[in-house]
C-alpha cells in the first residue's frame, strides 16, 4: 500500500530500478548527500496505474519525490529544487554560460532522446502503429549520442562540463550508459561520452544509483 501521508522530516523517492528519469534523481540525491527512503513502484505489475500512485503523480510515472512536506515530479525540476534548497554541493555552475551548457545537456537527454524509450510511447508505437518500439528507441538514442558527443567534446573535462560534477552528469550516465547496455549501442564511436561514463562509474554516488544497486532490482529481491 502506498502511503498518502506526506512526511515532514524524511525524504521519500518513488522509483523503479530501470527508470532512467528516476536514476537521474537518485544520482543527484546521492551527490548532495541527501538521505532518502526508496519506495519501489513496480511497472511490471503496473503499480504506476494504481489510484494511490496516481494521486502522487498524475502522469503515472517515476520519479516522484516527497520532500519538505511537498510532492515533486519530473526529474529536472526535482533536481533544480534540490539545488535551490540545498546548494551546499552544487550541481549547476555559478558561471551562467557554463550553467547553460549543463542545462542544454540535460535537455538533450530529457527531451530529445528519452521520450522514445518511455513505456507509454513504446506501447503506443507497438499497439497502434504496429512498429518496432526498440528500433525507434535505438534510432533516437544514436542520433542523440551523435549530438551529445559534439557538445561534450567542447565542454568536457573529466566530466560532462569541466572537472566538477554537475547535473549534466546525472543525465548523461543514465542516458548514455543505460541505453548503451539496454540497446547494445557501442560507445567506441563516442570517445568523449565513453570517457565521461568511465569516470562517473568510478564515483560511489553514481555507482550506488545504478539499477543493479536498487532494492527492487530482481536479483536483489530473489536473494
Amino acid at each position: 500500500m502506498i502511503s498518502q501521508e506526506l512526511p515532514k522530516d524524511n525524504v521519500i523517492l518513488y522509483s523503479y530500478y530501470t527508470s532512467s528519469a528516476a536514476w537521474r534523481v537518485r544520482a543527484a540525491l546521492n551527490v548532495k548527500g541527501i538521505k532518502y527512503e526508496y519506495v519501489p513502484i513496480d511497472f511490471a505489475k503496473e503499480e504506476q496505474r494504481s489510484p494511490e500512485y496516481e494521486n502522487i503523480n498524475p502522469l503515472k510515472r517515476v520519479p516522484a519525490l516527497a520532500i519538505d512536506g511537498d510532492l515533486l515530479v519530473e526529474s529536472l525540476p526535482i533536481i533544480e529544487y534540490l539545488e535551490e534548497t540545498r546548494p551546499e554541493k552544487k550541481l549547476f555552475p555559478a558561471d551562467p554560460k557554463l550553467r547553460q551548457k549543463v542545462r542544454m545537456i540535460c535537455e538533450v537527454c530529457n527531451s530529445d532522446i528519452h521520450p522514445y524509450q518511455n513505456r507509454m510511447v513504446r506501447e503506443k508505437i507497438e499497439r497502434e502503429y504496429k512498429q518496432d518500439p526498440k528500433a525507434w528507441a535505438v534510432y533516437f538514442n544514436v542520433e542523440g549520442f551523435k549530438a551529445l558527443e559534439k557538445i561534450v567534446s567542447k565542454t568536457a573535462g573529466k566530466y560532462s562540463v569541466g572537472d566538477e560534477i554537475t547535473a549534466a552528469d546525472c543525465f548523461i550516465l543514465p542516458q548514455v550508459y543505460g541505453s548503451s547496455k539496454k540497446y547494445d549501442i557501442e560507445l567506441t564511436d563516442y570517445p568523449t561520452l565513453q570517457k565521461i561514463v568511465k569516470n562517473l562509474l568510478e564515483i560511489k554516488e553514481f555507482s550506488d544509483a545504478l539499477p543493479e544497486n536498487q532494492p527492487d532490482y530482481p536479483q536483489k529481491q530473489a536473494s
